[in-house]
């Protein structure tokens, strides 16, 4: 809202956050989405290029159309970093801000070792989840301003309209006592990532397990945060949800996250080199169990969600927002304008946002989604069998 006017054009990742969604509701800004680059094999995004950015921003320049600002994702939630510098470079020549959503990267400034921040990189604004890793209470976050392409005066007018006017001052002391804590404890990240690089040193070798790492995207993405560890089984013939079942019923071992064909876990300020140990050991356990047992199977068809690269809009997020609905079942909903976001989780790319029309390939996307029973994220029925549509 500080830097998108009604009509203006925000350059943003298709697997964005579902508040960037809203946003777009509440500014009247239009969305022009990039596909970020995806990897079948673990049906993970990754993040986007600033070669992709200069072509988003040259197909609205050539329309006539005005950009607002463009919205990064860095890291996403595997950790994968994209080029913020050089989206900076892309962006700022031309008097157009970087917005990143950096949630997941509130403790990339505390040790050289972890990728650069946002800020350093040239944005002008960064949003960072500091509840995530450096132990804030949940729902405290910090906003970051750089330079002087945002009016930071709009910003505070922004967040009045926003924000209660009767803020937790639970929660914004948390944010102080981490940062306290912090500025007290300048080497407190030493251990995790010592931690971090060692269990990952011993997971690598295990036969049948594999580590995300930036090779496994084609794209030149400049880092990855070195305390997320997201591990495949593929290999094992066991799908990220088989392997998360296992190592939480058989060994009490809790994921951050699970997908198709991956498993992610976190080393953060909390984790003990026991904790680690136990995962590594546990990972050992799935070798020796599945390895040879599943070595003759034929490889399973798991379900990966492949980035839909065409899509049709009808209305704009807001248009679509503010206009009446009625649920349909997902089989008659050919041709109909989508009311509601539909995302399946992984890879958290959504299929279908407000104001899209939905196509034959966004249909039969989402049927294989719910044949193969994946988790839907933002609409209102789980189970997929009906969509909100907008009743034009």
């Amino acid at each position: 809202m500080a830097t998108c006017f009604p009509g203006d054009y925000l350059i943003v990742p298709r697997n964005c956050h579902i508040s960037v969604i809203s946003a777009l509701v509440l500014s009247g800004a239009v969305p022009k989405y990039i596909i970020p680059e995806y990897n079948s094999s673990w049906d993970i995004a990754g993040g986007i290029t600033p070669l992709q950015v200069d072509e988003a921003v040259k197909e609205l320049e050539e329309d006539g159309k005005r950009v607002g600002a463009v919205l990064v994702t860095s890291p996403t939630y595997h950790g994968v970093c994209s080029n913020v510098q050089g989206i900076v470079s892309v962006c700022h020549p031309r008097g157009i801000p970087v917005i990143v959503d950096e949630a997941h990267g509130a403790h990339f400034r505390f040790h050289d070792c972890l990728p650069s921040t946002a800020i350093e990189q040239g944005a002008d604004l960064a949003v960072q989840s500091t509840h995530k890793v450096l132990c804030s209470l949940t729902q405290s976050s910090m906003l970051h301003t750089a330079g002087d392409l945002v009016n930071v005066d709009q910003v505070s007018q922004c967040l009045q309209v926003l924000q209660s006017s009767s803020p937790s001052y639970l929660l914004l002391s948390s944010l102080d006592a981490a940062r306290d804590h912090l500025s007290k404890n300048t080497n407190i990240f030493e251990e995790p990532l010592a931690i971090a690089s060692e269990t990952k040193d011993q997971l690598v070798i295990i036969p049948g397990i594999s580590v995300l790492d930036l090779p496994c995207f084609a794209s030149d993405f400049p880092a990855i945060d070195q305390l997320r560890l997201t591990l495949s089984a593929s290999d094992l013939q066991l799908s990220g949800y088989e392997a998360d079942d296992i190592l939480y019923e058989g060994h009490q071992i809790v994921s951050e996250l699970v997908g198709t064909r991956s498993v992610t876990f976190t080393v953060n300020l909390g984790t003990r080199v026991q904790d680690v140990e136990k995962l590594v050991q546990s990972a050992k356990h799935l070798s020796e169990k599945y390895f040879f047992a599943n070595s003759s199977k034929p490889m399973k068809e798991n379900c990966v969600c492949r980035p839909l690269d065409k899509i049709s809009v009808h209305l704009t997020p807001r248009e679509a927002f503010f206009s009446k609905k009625r649920r349909v079942r997902i089989e008659d909903s050919l041709g109909e304008i989508c009311g509601e976001l539909i995302c399946p989780y992984p890879p958290g790319i959504p299929v279908l946002i407000p104001g899209e029309v939905v196509t034959h390939d966004s249909l039969s996307y989402l049927m294989n989604v719910r044949h193969q029973g994946i988790t839907i994220s933002g609409a209102a029925d789980v189970e997929l069998n009906s969509i909100l549509v907008c009743n034009l």
